[in-house]
């Protein structure tokens, strides 16, 4: 029924406390489990008037059609299921809302008037019947709500200052304490490890089935579970403010929002009911045939109609939740399936943000191992991530390493160390030319810019003895995602970054964007948006969430990338990816496209079904006991409609490679 449909929209979750359902059986409810059982207490009085109603059929066969047990059965069995519809639609017109099942309940009444208690128990068992599956649907929909909040364990193990360990409620933990997590349990806050190693399976945050590796210095999320290892965790949010709690609240929001064609249908409930009433009335007037008058009516109650739109958006928004993609507001999910265009930012996005050596090239008379050596000792005690590609490359070659002596980094030139005697500078070449360094021995420096690579040149004494060639690599899966947006519509995709044109050229180029513009500041990637959309194209913006704040506002949609356990990331857009698949873009456009597809055909069913019901009832060709029964069945060809959307992006992979890489 309608008062349970409109519902989908309403239901509000929480932790603690929740608004609960308030369907037509008068069955409300203040925590989700009350809500059950009230819908359960409805089912047994729904099936208690079923029997009473079965057997004023049934009574005539041993007691004769005159009997009064055959009335009485009737009578009560039709009272216990219509009363619950007929006080819901009274407190509804004394709201001053209109639900539109207050047409069943003045059918219910008019066959009450005229004594004909079987239909009245027909249509109220029918009815109920539709309302109590709805509301079961309502609920189901939101068991992932549920799920997450279920993961949070509700007590974790605390460690004192004195590593004595003490079980609290999570409720109690700050910023600041001290978790241990043991092989099983699920993680009760946000935090970073301490101490141990371990598997952590993150799907319910990103969306990636496979475990995520996690050491000390790495984030953890509340919800997920510890697989392998102990971990002592240092706690950085708890409760509301964790990841989990605000994809929570994410989810409930979205679940709230309305597109415009729900608003549009609100608009027509003044109307809609005087319109049947008129024409229920006019068939009785013409045709004396009081059934008309109540099939009529019952079919006309336009479940199927309002369940049309809700019922996908929340099977859509649940697919989306699964994968890690987290929609605030149903509308945004509709301007997905519209979007022309879609503008990049490259480091980070489309790149793993992160460097790799990608050539080692010596002076001559230098091996390249012995360069490898000499620079990756010299960066060993350096955080930056040249000097940490560098020790990296050195590991996965298995070149021993030496402790650097008098070490310093020069913000933003270079480092320099002594290494086995030598002081080496490693920079770039205006810090070597700074302290007079001979660069005769390699080629023009110029060049190698030109050729796409960030280079870093190597000196050993007073000459330089090679460079080292970086390059910022893009996403294994950027190309195929590219390629799908491109074959699902998207007409332009542009790059933006703050790099050089050279190294904006050929990612561009290996990921096939249609433009690219370089050495874009923030203000810059604003007027690039607002000229994309001032040709005409409707804009999503895909970023970190962070430096591309401004262009994540100005789009049509904005995107943010690898959102989990990032406020900013989570706050700027229009929709959070939790994790950096790529794939999950073209996932979210077609699965903009296929809700709109799942609407239109429930809108269809629903508004051909009213029309062709009350033809036939104007015709006599639908009785008012048959009324109920179609009514019911037409309630669940949408909902099951909808409901293929749950499944929705499971040839979906999950995206395992840099995983982890990407979080960081």
């Amino acid at each position: 029924m309608p008062h349970n449909t409109l519902n989908l929209k309403n239901i509000e979750m929480e932790h603690e406390h929740s608004h609960g359902l308030e369907c037509g059986c008068g069955c409300g409810a203040s925590h989700s489990h009350t809500s059950t059982r009230g819908v359960s207490l409805a089912l047994i009085g729904t099936l208690a008037g079923g029997v009473l109603l079965l057997n004023s059929f049934i009574a005539p066969i041993f007691y004769g059609s005159e009997s009064s047990i055959v009335e009485l059965s009737a009578m009560i069995g039709a009272a216990l299921m219509a009363l619950p519809i007929i006080v819901h639609a009274f407190k509804s017109i004394a709201k001053g809302s209109m639900h539109m099942d207050e047409l069943v309940a003045l059918a219910v009444l008019a066959a009450f008037a005229f004594g004909e208690y079987r239909e009245a128990g027909v249509i109220s068992f029918f009815m109920l019947l539709s309302e109590l599956m709805e509301t079961r649907t309502a609920l189901g929909a939101r068991a992932a709500i549920e799920s997450l909040i279920r993961l949070t364990p509700k007590k974790a193990m605390l460690l004192a200052n004195d590593g004595t360990e003490s079980e609290v409620d999570v409720s109690q933990l700050k910023a600041g304490d001290v978790i241990r997590v043991r092989p099983g349990d699920a993680i009760a806050a946000d935090g970073e490890v301490a101490k141990g190693n371990s598997s952590v399976n993150e799907a319910t945050i990103t969306g990636e089935s496979l475990p995520v590796d996690k050491y000390p210095g790495q984030q953890v999320f509340a919800g997920t579970s510890n697989l392998t290892g102990s971990m002592d965790i240092t706690v950085t949010k708890a409760g509301e403010d964790t990841t989990l709690g605000k994809v929570q609240s994410l989810i409930m929001q979205a679940e709230k929002t309305r597109i415009p064609i729900m608003r549009i249908i609100d608009q027509y409930v003044s109307w809609y009911i005087p319109t049947i009433l008129m024409i229920a009335a006019v068939a009785l007037f013409f045709t004396k045939e009081f059934d008309r008058f109540i099939a009529i009516l019952v079919v006309s109650c336009p479940c199927a109609l309002i369940l049309a739109t809700p019922t996908a958006m929340v099977a859509a928004i649940s697919a989306a939740a699964r994968l890690g993609v987290l929609i605030k507001n149903v509308a945004d999910l509709e301007i997905a399936g519209k979007l022309t265009a879609m503008v990049f930012d490259k480091t980070g996005t489309l790149t793993t943000g992160r460097l790799y050596v990608t050539k080692l090239e010596p002076a001559e008379g230098i091996e390249p191992a012995d360069l490898l050596r000499t620079a990756a000792s010299a960066e060993t005690l350096s955080r930056h991530p040249a000097g940490q590609a560098l020790i990296m490359l050195a590991k996965e070659a298995n070149v021993s390493l030496i402790e650097p002596e008098n070490f310093e980094e020069v913000p933003g030139k270079g480092v320099k160390a002594v290494v086995e005697g030598n002081e080496i500078l490693i920079g770039r070449e205006s810090f070597l030319k700074e302290n007079n360094i001979d660069m005769s021995s390699i080629t023009d420096p110029s060049l190698h810019e030109e050729q796409g690579f960030s280079a870093l040149y190597v000196a050993s004494g007073d000459k330089c003895i090679g460079w080292v060639g970086m390059q910022d690599k893009t996403r294994s899966e950027a190309r195929q995602a590219v390629s799908e947006l491109q074959e699902a519509g998207i007409k332009r995709i542009t790059m933006l970054t703050g790099d050089r044109k050279d190294v904006a050229g050929r990612v561009a180029a290996e990921l096939g964007c249609t433009d690219y513009k370089a050495h874009c500041l923030p203000h810059d990637k604003l007027d690039i948006v607002k000229n994309i959309r001032s040709q005409g194209h409707s804009v999503a913006v895909i970023g970190d969430g962070i430096n591309d704040a401004p262009a994540l506002a100005e789009g049509d949609l904005g995107i943010a990338m690898g959102a989990a356990g990032s406020d900013v990331a989570i706050n700027s857009a229009s929709i959070a990816l939790m994790n950096n698949d790529l794939k999950r873009l073209p996932f979210l456009v077609k699965l903009s496209r296929k809700t709109r597809l799942v609407i239109n055909m429930n809108l269809i069913f629903g508004s051909l079904f009213i029309v062709i019901g009350v033809i036939l009832a104007l015709a006599g060709y639908l009785k008012s006991t048959w009324a109920a029964p179609l009514h019911f069945v037409g309630s669940i060809i949408v909902i099951f409609n909808s409901a293929r959307l749950v499944r929705f992006g499971e040839y979906l992979e999950p995206h395992t490679e840099e995983s982890a890489a990407g979080k960081e």
